[in-house]
């Protein structure tokens, strides 16, 4: 019973760790390969808690994007200000907001993840 009860913990700890992995790898990637321009920041719509992005790509298309920065972050972005961000050619909806990337919460789900599989194998060894 222990070692089913360790082989869950080892799985949900791999599902975490490789989320949060994704993530961090996601976020670098259209920071590295991303095309970059200058995003007007303009107020949440109705019933939405994140502001939206206004920007125009390389080809000319206008894009109004929820903001990926959460909206419990300190420094909120303020409606009217500017922003530069990076975003994937292929996929103009995929941004990173510049400075202010999430890679502490990828990070965290890459830490929690690796100490939960880190249990899970702990568990399996002592039922052995």
């Amino acid at each position: 019973m222990v070692f089913v009860l360790a082989g869950f913990t080892v799985l949900g700890g791999l599902v975490a760790l490789l989320a949060g992995a994704y993530g961090l790898r996601e976020s670098r990637r259209v920071q590295r390969a991303g095309a970059f321009a200058w995003a007007l920041v303009k107020p949440a719509p109705q019933g939405a808690e994140r502001p939206l992005l206004q920007f125009e790509t390389d080809e000319g298309h206008v894009l109004e994007l929820p903001s990926p920065v959460p909206p419990s972050r300190r420094e909120p972005l303020p409606p009217g200000s500017t922003v530069r961000v990076s975003y994937d050619p292929a996929d103009p909806r995929t941004v990173v907001v510049l400075g202010r990337e999430r890679t502490a919460v990828d990070r965290a789900f890459v830490a929690a993840g690796a100490a939960i599989v880190l249990l899970g194998l702990t568990l399996a060894a002592a039922a052995l």
